[in-house]
């Protein structure tokens, strides 16, 4: 199950207001960004795509956390509202390499994201959200080395980060070929958002 747009933007919205940042407006991006790929698509509904895409990090509005606690948060309060699949999605848009995402030795939130996403089996919704979630700025739309240097300036690199960027650029050709086009084709202003002089956002010291 899963919400109606107007309900899971009223969630993001009400998000927002917990957790002010620009995590909410790179969230409607990436939705946005699902929506129009999916629209290329014939096996997707552009309507679910957009709603699992605003609500992919969700989990963030318990504040400033780490990349395991807002998956976890995010997937154990969609379950609570009975939103399987915006659980799911809240899950998988983190690990587009599955297993080897992890370390050998995982603890706490790790422990359980670690199994669910390791039987977890993915379909065109998760690399759906594992691309755009690569593609929102909260800007607008971007090339993805944009993204995944925005990214990197934040939090650092780790020793998978390349096999995730190549795995990422893998579902994008995956998705050019269903959609017959580059995905950057429906992406409004992207050259101008990749191009775009941003300041590197950095949370506000409490």
């Amino acid at each position: 199950m899963l919400p109606d747009k107007k309900t899971a933007e009223r969630e993001l919205e009400i998000a927002g207001h917990l957790n002010p940042g620009p995590w909410t407006n790179h969230s409607l991006n990436a939705g946005l960004a699902a929506k129009y790929i999916a629209e290329k698509c014939t096996n997707m509904d552009a309507d679910k795509a957009y709603i699992l895409g605003i609500l992919h990090d969700i989990g963030r509005r318990v504040g400033i956390v780490s990349v395991p606690k807002h998956v976890y948060e995010g997937y154990v309060y969609s379950m609570e509202k009975g939103w399987d699949e915006v659980a799911k999605i809240c899950m998988t848009h983190s690990y587009p390499i599955k297993g080897k995402d992890f370390a050998e030795e995982v603890q706490d939130e790790e422990i359980f994201i670690k199994d669910y996403i390791v039987s977890c089996a993915y379909d065109d919704y998760d690399r759906l959200l594992q691309l755009c979630d690569s593609l929102a700025l909260a800007n607008g739309f971007c090339m993805l080395e944009k993204r995944f240097i925005d990214v990197s300036r934040r939090y650092g690199v780790s020793s998978t980060s390349v096999s995730r960027w190549n795995a990422t650029f893998g579902i994008k050709e995956y998705f050019a070929k269903q959609m017959k086009c580059s995905i950057y084709d429906v992406l409004p202003n992207v050259k101008e958002t990749t191009f775009m002089d941003i300041p590197l956002w950095k949370p506000p010291i409490k």
